[in-house]
């Protein structure tokens, strides 16, 4: 599988993510740029997910079959399971249809990956998929996968 780039004007690889997109603030989904995406691709996926949580991996962001002719999103992509624009999203680990910042709990940060995902396929999912279903549907269908991760932590409160 290729990789390619993928970057945020909020921040970079490893660093801190702002706290106007996290549950401390704004809560807003960051801005995404990605360039040199492999030969053949005809969709994008992402998936936004903590793997530091208590629980397990957690997904903050689900979004699928974003046309293969955009190379980024916008801060703030607005909640709802069917974008303008023509991409789907999934259902969060917090059950909802839109970016879902990160909230640690008040202690150490946590790391935040945003994996983008290059796809020869327009996926036959329903607007409103899991995580696990997108994984699933996402099989065979992989060309490159490009990673931004960032930080974020929430200080104890006296």
């Amino acid at each position: 599988m290729e990789t390619f780039e993928l970057t945020s004007s909020a921040f970079a690889h490893g660093e801190t993510i702002p706290v106007t997109y996290t549950c401390s603030d704004a809560d807003m989904s960051p801005p995404l740029s990605w360039s040199d995406a492999p030969e053949g691709t005809r969709t994008f996926a992402l998936i936004c997910e903590d793997p530091d949580a208590s629980k397990g991996m957690w997904s903050h962001w689900v979004l699928y079959n974003i046309p293969a002719n955009r190379n980024s999103l916008p801060a703030n992509v607005v909640p709802g399971k069917k974008l303008h624009w023509g991409g789907d999203q999934g259902e969060n680990d917090s059950g909802n249809a839109r970016y879902n910042g990160p909230c640690p709990p008040p202690g150490k940060p946590h790391r935040y990956f945003f994996r983008m995902y290059a796809l020869d396929a327009e996926l036959g999912l329903e607007p409103g998929a899991t995580r696990e279903a997108l994984l699933e549907a996402m099989k065979g269908h992989m060309l490159g996968q490009a990673e931004l991760m960032g930080r974020y932590g929430r200080e104890h409160r006296a």
